[in-house]
């Protein structure tokens, strides 16, 4: 199928800044953040590199790949697409702490 392309599910948690500049998960007023699907789009831009890799959505936010799973081209539609990849990435501690969202998840 002519325009046909590798689609991924990338499930991430926001992000925001700290004074220093520093990526940091963003969290609630009740001190919780929820992780959130998104997927390659065609006009996508930018490659997936490696968990704990920063995108961008369409509405800029920032947000960092906790997981990533290979989706069907015909399921793409279930997932809303991210803007870009970007060529940062959050520290180990940050990603730790957005992947035990992810394993709190699976148990509840």
């Amino acid at each position: 199928m002519k325009g046909k392309y590798e689609v991924n599910q990338y499930i991430g948690a926001p992000l925001e800044t700290d004074d220093s500049g520093h990526y940091k998960i963003k969290y609630d007023e009740n001190g919780h953040f929820k992780l959130h699907s998104w997927r390659t789009g065609k006009h996508t831009k930018g490659k997936f590199k490696k968990l704990g890799q920063i995108f961008m959505t369409e509405n800029n936010m920032m947000v960092v790949i906790v997981k990533a799973i290979p989706v069907a081209f015909k399921d793409r539609h279930t997932f809303t697409p991210l803007q870009r990849f970007t060529t940062e990435f959050v520290s180990d501690s940050v990603l730790n702490e957005a992947q035990s969202e992810l394993k709190d998840t699976k148990t509840a």
